[in-house]
């Protein structure tokens, strides 16, 4: 110790600059990448020698074989290490292999992003909304979203599982420590070379040969050209008439020729025409006259109709909606009547120049059968018919041949009130011979009946009045009143609770059984609106007013069924 006292000496000074230098070589910070030598190796752990600290980091063996530095455990290796704790609360140093790593590759991720380079990564697996890509010289691990695994839809990307390949760095969050890539950007940039050559080949007014439909959008059709580049036709330059949607006109895989109309060199775009390679149409459409017939050309078929194309004038298209297709099927099937290539003759029923629409009808060029019918069978005629269709208040029947169906209300089979009943009683294919009623040729209309061929039961009011005195036969009762029917009549007709009796307490139903021949009178009866209504209660006030009329005597009623004939007699005599 003698040596320190005079620290002027020069064995002091020689002492302290060794000391000096040996700090400043060695510099010992928490938080950095330190490198360490591999010192001593057990079944579980690795030591490491590390200048400038006082103990050796330990390493568990697992960790290493876990990032692949299998061949870095060997005695004399260096290990790259992040120091965490130069000394923790058991005085030992805490270091990690794998954090050190993280932290490298982290650092090459960023200068690789900084100067725009591609990453060599693999595919590893699949996650949510993408994959998860290794990057191979580091082993970070990285999002890879579905929408940039390639330029076009991958049902199967098990080709690409664990294949090194290319990545551009789209997105780097050094906060999070989180990285996006792109599969798709270095496939693009590749073809966008490509594409700038093939471009240079078109130039506006070139004919396109055989151009496949490749696709629809809401603003037109794309075609590819010659398997090496995609162009657009916009809608307005589908067709001189009117296109809501190309697959209107187009069929995905038809093949048609194009003409170039536009270069973008800039957006490496085509685009091009089809309408343009035949002149407009639209300048002749003088030359054809409305209610006319003329021959069409179906080319496209839809659930909704046809589209079709003057035979004169090829490219104007119009469509022949399904309701012009016949006179009697209200959803005739386009499909079922016509094929592409067809040949039809149609009406121009319509032509709009500013909205450049022309309206064609099928049906117009055949024969009206509402007009066949009515001139066949006027109103009031009796014919021979078959039920060709039922629902829950009505037949439909078929007169001889003609193709259409004439409505039978449910009220027109019977004269009774139970026609919906009667309904049940008829099913399809029933002969029946019906009157019609009614033919509305411009609404496509024709009304049956059944009744109407038969003798009508109301008839037998003809000569009957109101206050008319009629026996009928009680047929049912229930709590609203009586069901009667008038004793050589077909017909039902109700009585109500308060026409039963005059006093409230004889108004019960209960009193009757059924079976029961009572009398009662017309109340009202209207022969045209074949209406009808019966009292009880009105013919008991006639019997009593003839009762009164009849006898002055107070005494003289009180043998009559009249309990209040007595007091009324008593009325009469104070006035």
């Amino acid at each position: 110790m003698e040596i320190y006292k005079d620290l002027s000496t020069p064995v002091s000074k020689e002492f302290e600059k060794l000391l000096n230098s040996k700090f400043s070589k060695t510099q010992i910070e928490e938080g950095k990448i330190i490198d360490g030598k591999v010192n001593k190796i057990t079944d579980k752990f690795v030591f490491l020698f590390v200048e400038g600290l006082k103990s050796e980091p330990v390493l568990d063996i697992n960790e290493l074989k876990g990032i692949g530095l299998n061949d870095k455990i060997k005695l004399g290796e260096t290990i790259s290490v992040l120091l965490e704790k130069i000394e923790d609360k058991n005085g030992d140093v805490l270091v990690s292999a794998i954090k050190a790593q993280k932290i490298k590759g982290w650092d090459k991720l960023v200068e690789a992003y900084e100067k725009n380079e591609p990453i060599m990564g693999k595919i590893t697996s699949k996650c949510k909304g993408g994959c998860i890509v290794e990057h191979i010289d580091t082993g970070s691990l990285m999002f890879l979203p579905g929408s940039q695994i390639s330029d076009k839809p991958l049902k199967d990307i098990s080709h690409l599982m664990n294949e090194p390949q290319k990545f551009a760095l789209i997105k780097l969050d050094k906060v999070r420590g989180n990285a996006c890539v792109s599969r798709r950007e270095i496939i693009s940039s590749f073809k966008k070379e490509d594409k700038a050559k093939i471009i240079e080949k078109y130039k506006v007014g070139d004919i396109i040969k055989g151009a496949e439909v490749k696709g629809y959008s809401s603003f037109g059709c794309f075609f590819n050209v010659n398997g090496e580049l995609d162009v657009l036709v916009h809608l307005q330059e589908i067709s001189y008439s009117r296109v809501n949607h190309p697959d209107e006109v187009f069929n995905i895989g038809e093949k048609h020729d194009l003409k170039v109309i536009s270069v973008d060199k800039e957006k490496l775009q085509v685009g091009c025409s089809v309408k343009q390679l035949s002149p407009d149409p639209f300048e002749k459409i003088d030359n054809y006259e409305l209610n006319k017939s003329y021959k069409f050309k179906v080319i496209k078929l839809m659930d909704f109709g046809a589209f079709c194309e003057l035979k004169e004038l090829p490219g104007l298209t119009t469509l022949l909606h399904s309701s012009e297709l016949s006179w009697s099927k209200k959803n005739a099937s386009v499909r079922k009547m016509f094929k592409v290539n067809d040949t039809i003759n149609c009406v121009i029923t319509e032509i709009d120049k500013e909205k450049r629409r022309v309206a064609i009808s099928h049906r117009l060029t055949l024969e009206n059968p509402f007009e066949i019918f009515e001139k066949k069978f006027p109103v009031g005629t009796i014919v021979e018919s078959e039920v060709v269709n039922k629902n829950e208040y009505s037949l439909f029947v078929k007169v001889e041949n003609l193709e259409i169906d004439a409505f039978l209300h449910c009220n027109d089979l019977t004269y009774s009130n139970n026609g919906e009943q009667e309904l049940s009683n008829y099913k399809k294919g029933d002969k029946i011979k019906v009157k019609v009623l009614e033919i509305k040729v411009s609404e496509q209309k024709i009304r049956v009946g059944l009744r109407q061929t038969q003798p009508d039961p109301f008839d037998w009011f003809k000569d009957k009045k109101n206050k008319q005195r009629i026996t009928v036969k009680i047929i049912s009762t229930d709590s609203k009143g009586l069901i009667v029917r008038p004793e050589g009549c077909e017909i039902d007709f109700p009585i109500k609770k308060a026409n039963i009796a005059i006093n409230a307490a004889d108004t019960r139903t209960s009193r009757f059984t059924g079976g029961e021949r009572i009398d009662c009178a017309i109340a009202d009866l209207d022969i045209e609106k074949r209406k009808v209504t019966l009292s009880v209660k009105l013919l008991e006030e006639i019997e009593k007013k003839e009762a009164l009329e009849k006898y002055g005597a107070e005494d003289s009623g009180k043998n009559l069924p009249f309990s209040s004939l007595s007091e009324d007699l008593k009325k009469k005599d104070k006035k």
